[in-house]
C-alpha cells in the first residue's frame, strides 16, 4: 500500500465518521418532524368541532339580532304612531279645549262680577233701611 492509498483509505474513514455524525442530528430532526406533524393533524382534528361549534353560535347570534331588529323597528313603528296620534288629539281636542278653558274662566269671571255687583246693591238697601227705620 502506498502513501496515497493509505490516505484516500483514512479520508474515506474520516467521510465515514462525519455521516455517521451528521446522520445522528438529521434523524432526531426527522423525528421531531414527525411529531410536529402528528401534533398538527391533532390540532386540526380538535379545531373542527370547535369551529362548528363556533359557527352554531355565531348563526344562533345572528338569528337573535335579525328578531331584535325586527322588535327594535316595530317600537320605532310604535314610536311613530303614538308621535302621530298625539298630534292628532292636540290638533282636534287641542283648540275646543282652549275655549273651553277660555270659556268656563269668562263665565266664573262673569258670575264673581255678578256677585260682587249684587252684594254691592244689598249692602247700599241694607243701610237705606237702617236709617231709615232708625228716624221711625
Amino acid at each position: 500500500m502506498s502513501a496515497g492509498q493509505i490516505a484516500a483509505l483514512i479520508a474515506a474513514g474520516a467521510f465515514v465518521l462525519l455521516v455517521v455524525l451528521l446522520a445522528i442530528p438529521l434523524i432526531k430532526l426527522g423525528r421531531t418532524l414527525d411529531e410536529a406533524t402528528i401534533a398538527i393533524r391533532k390540532a386540526h382534528q380538535n379545531t373542527d368541532p370547535l369551529l362548528i361549534g363556533a359557527n352554531d353560535t355565531i348563526t344562533h347570534v345572528n338569528t337573535q339580532l335579525e328578531r331584535v331588529d325586527g322588535i327594535t323597528a316595530n317600537a320605532q313603528a310604535v314610536t311613530g304612531n303614538v308621535s302621530a296620534l298625539s298630534s292628532v288629539f292636540t290638533a282636534t281636542l287641542g283648540g275646543p279645549l282652549v275655549k273651553t278653558a277660555a270659556l268656563s274662566y269668562g263665565i266664573s269671571k262673569a258670575i264673581r262680577a255678578r256677585r260682587k255687583a249684587k252684594a254691592g246693591i244689598e249692602g247700599k238697601h241694607s243701610r237705606r233701611g237702617r236709617k231709615g227705620s232708625g228716624k221711625s
